[in-house]
Order: C-alpha cells, then sequence, then structure tokens
C-alpha cells in the first residue's frame, strides 16, 4: 500500500499551458509512472468548490504569509510504498528526456513537499481496502500548520473522531488520506477522494465543510487554529490519467 506522498503545486503562464499540458501527459508523466518503485501519478487542474467554499476561504480559513511557491492551479501527485523512494534520488533531481528541464522551468510559484500516510479511510464508493491505483476523479487537499501545540492536539483528535469517521459513511466518497509532512511547508495534509465535483459539492461540502462557519462547532474551532498554504485546500479534477 502507499504510503509515501510527493506533491507539487504550480502556475502555468496563459500562453504556455497548452503546449506544457500536451508535454506533461504525452511524456512527462508516463515516464515517471513508469519509474521503479512509484506505484502511481496522478495530476489535477483546480476547478474550485461552490459559494459555502468560497464563504468559508473569505471569512476563516487563514493563509501563511510565508515565502513559499503561491501556485494554486495545478498539482501534481505521487504515491510510493515509503516517502524515501522520492529522495533516492530526489524528485527534482531526476534527469528527464531533451528538452525536460526547460519545459519544466516554465512553472511559477512552484511548491512542493513530502508525506507519509497517518490514517486511511474507504469510503462507500471505495472499490477495495488495499486497492493502489491513482486517487479519484475529483480531490480536495488541504495543506496546514497548527498555530499552536494544544491546536495540534486537537487537530489529530477531530480527524480520528469526527472527521475520519465522517468520511467513511459519506455519499460519493471514494476514500481519505490524513498525510503528516516530512519535508515542505505543512506540517499536516488531508486528501480527500471523491466520485466527482458534483458528490463532493453535494454532500461534503454543504454537510461538513460548512460547518467551518459555526465557530461553536469543533469543525469552525479547528479550521480557526491552522494556518493554510496559499489556495489551500486545492479542489480539483483528474486530467492525468485520463478519467
Amino acid at each position: 500500500m502507499e504510503r509515501g506522498f510527493w506533491a507539487t503545486w504550480y502556475d502555468l503562464p496563459p500562453a504556455e499551458a497548452p503546449r506544457f499540458l500536451d508535454w506533461l501527459h504525452a511524456s512527462y508523466l508516463p515516464i515517471l509512472s513508469a519509474r521503479p518503485g512509484w506505484s502511481w501519478v496522478a495530476h489535477y487542474r483546480y476547478r474550485g468548490g461552490g459559494p459555502q467554499m468560497d464563504e468559508v476561504k473569505t471569512r476563516v480559513v487563514s493563509h501563511t504569509d510565508d515565502d513559499i511557491g503561491r501556485g494554486t492551479q495545478y498539482l501534481l501527485l505521487a504515491a510510493a510504498p515509503s516517502p524515501h523512494v522520492f529522495f533516492a534520488p530526489r524528485v527534482d533531481e531526476i534527469e528527464g528526456p531533451p528538452g525536460c528541464a526547460e519545459m519544466l522551468a516554465l512553472r511559477e510559484g512552484l511548491r512542493t513537499a513530502a508525506f507519509v500516510q497517518e490514517a486511511r479511510v474507504e469510503g462507500p464508493s471505495s472499490p477495495g481496502s488495499q486497492a493502489v491505483s491513482p486517487p479519484a476523479p475529483a480531490i480536495q487537499m488541504g495543506t496546514l500548520r497548527a498555530r499552536t501545540l494544544d491546536a495540534g492536539f486537537d487537530l489529530i483528535a477531530w480527524y480520528a473522531q469526527y472527521r475520519l469517521p465522517s468520511m467513511a459513511r459519506m455519499t460519493g466518497c471514494v476514500r481519505t488520506r490524513k498525510l503528516a509532512g516530512i519535508a515542505g511547508w505543512p506540517q499536516h495534509g488531508i486528501l480527500y477522494e471523491f466520485e466527482s465535483l458534483a458528490m463532493r459539492l453535494a454532500h461534503f461540502e454543504r454537510g461538513h465543510e460548512s460547518l467551518a462557519l459555526d465557530q461553536a462547532h469543533w469543525t469552525g474551532r479547528i479550521t480557526r487554529a491552522s494556518w493554510h498554504a496559499p489556495g489551500s485546500p486545492f479542489i480539483g479534477e483528474r486530467t492525468w490519467p485520463p478519467v
């Protein structure tokens, strides 16, 4: 089962995006996915959420001012049995095909992080608890830090007692992975997988994420006690492998 994860967020100049994405999907990602020890590679484009998420981001979610990459348009995810797979050699030091360096240099606001899987629950739409495959067609991924030591303990208790058990029962949920940051800015990552963005909106955003607006609810307290990376949470659809 996948235990290690590498994530890269970035933007693209509009004029270069079609050429870059054609190259990425046809050439670069198939090479990465065939590397020894890698379980899968997946690429997502940001699509955003509904009105409740817009309100949560505006009123509740606080983003860090730290000097880190601020890319939000695209997210590249890779998984392996151990996070050490991505450091021997490091992902950003892998020598690619001719012209690879020039193409990768087109990315703007680059931000990377490595994680180890802390916990995982399967949702009602899961193909099986031991399935090793790219994440679902629609995802939401948050990357954050607790503001205080006490808030860090409360955060993990919230995931263990409330959020992960809720996701295991949620219509449209494929699986949810709680990740612990081992390199990069985030202390914590949370990767929610859904059948579609429509299912996410109907069953997750409206029923659970909107609780962050309630200061008296545990979710609201947790949200206000955390710093998020720029643009977090990322809400997107998979562009590779094709759905």
